[in-house]
């Protein structure tokens, strides 16, 4: 049998930590699916794993591209299914890790396929969204498929700022005359895996004060001279990231360097309860408190493993 130990959580809660631990007893590797961890120019603001902690365990999709490459979940899709395949070959566990809830989905169940698109569609929606900005993009999805606007709206409303991300949403409902929606979960991959899938969580309050502490640990390890570094590449889709983005308000003179701050644990905040209500959909999870002893998470996977058929 081949287990992914696949372990999801907000931000800050603790799951390099848990994945390192759980590496070390399986004696397995490490597949992250952490979508801003990818770049290599974004160390600090994506918390990036510590030297010492990239050796507890050998990784993979830690800072493998650049911010100037176009890589979107399915290229990560085919790339991590690949590497699992490697993996499998010498042992029978591999832990998935990391707080993007689209980009774990892809492994775990494989991505949406959608109709082949004419570049004459393509090109219209970009030239329109070129004339009429984002407003334009957010407009027609929402006359074009209201439910998947909704959805993403209250789930993962920084989408709907992505431009790339929208005209690919426009350009399917345009192009295919059905709602982008439509397409999504229908015909998955077969993955000849069994995930084990652990969820951490911990006090609302408890939560808020480890984002704000990471934040201030970011800081001090120099957050804001990355920042600065990137500024002039702010339009990048890498870089439309809590972090970053209030970083460049204050760089371009909008906001104090207090109140950017101030708004990098808000929005930070916000970001893990869309985390925990996207997460808290995942079937077949198992939660523990972030604190638990990890045997009691060894003891249950060792535990999910033996009755598998």
């Amino acid at each position: 049998m081949k287990y992914l130990i696949t372990i999801i959580g907000p931000t800050a809660i603790g799951k390099t930590s848990l994945s390192i631990a759980l590496a070390q007893h399986f004696q397995c590797e490490i597949i992250s699916c952490d979508s801003r961890q990818f770049f290599k120019e974004m160390r600090i603001g994506t918390a990036v794993p510590s030297q010492e902690e990239l050796a507890g365990a050998p990784h993979h999709f830690i800072q493998n591209k650049s911010i100037f490459e176009n890589y979107t979940v399915g290229d990560f899709e085919k790339k991590a299914i690949a590497k699992l395949n490697e993996l499998y070959q010498t042992n029978e566990y591999v832990i998935l890790v990391g707080g993007s809830g689209l980009y774990v989905n892809a492994v775990l169940k494989g991505f949406d396929s959608f109709p082949d698109i004419e570049a004459s569609v393509r090109e219209k929606v970009n030239a329109d969204y070129e004339q009429h900005g984002i407003s334009y993009l957010q407009d027609q999805l929402a006359l074009l498929d209201l439910t998947y606007y909704q959805k993403i709206s209250m789930e993962n409303p920084q989408t709907l700022q992505n431009p790339q991300r929208m005209m690919r949403f426009v350009e399917v409902c345009i192009g295919t005359g059905q709602p982008y929606s439509s397409f999504l979960n229908q015909n998955k991959n077969n993955r000849d895996f069994t995930p084990v899938i652990i969820g951490l969580e911990a006090e609302r309050s408890v939560m808020y004060d480890r984002i704000n502490l990471r934040v201030d640990i970011m800081l001090n390890e120099g957050l804001l001279a990355e920042a600065k570094e990137l500024y002039p590449h702010k339009e990048l889709n890498a870089l439309q990231t809590v972090g970053y983005r209030e970083l460049f308000r204050y760089f371009d003179g909008d906001d104090s360097l207090e109140f950017a701050i101030e708004e990098i644990k808000k929005n930070t905040r916000r970001f893990s309860k869309r985390q925990i209500t996207w997460f808290k959909r995942t079937e077949n999870t198992k939660w523990f408190d972030y604190l638990c002893d990890r045997k009691e998470i060894i003891d249950y996977i060792n535990q999910f493993t033996t009755h598998q058929p």
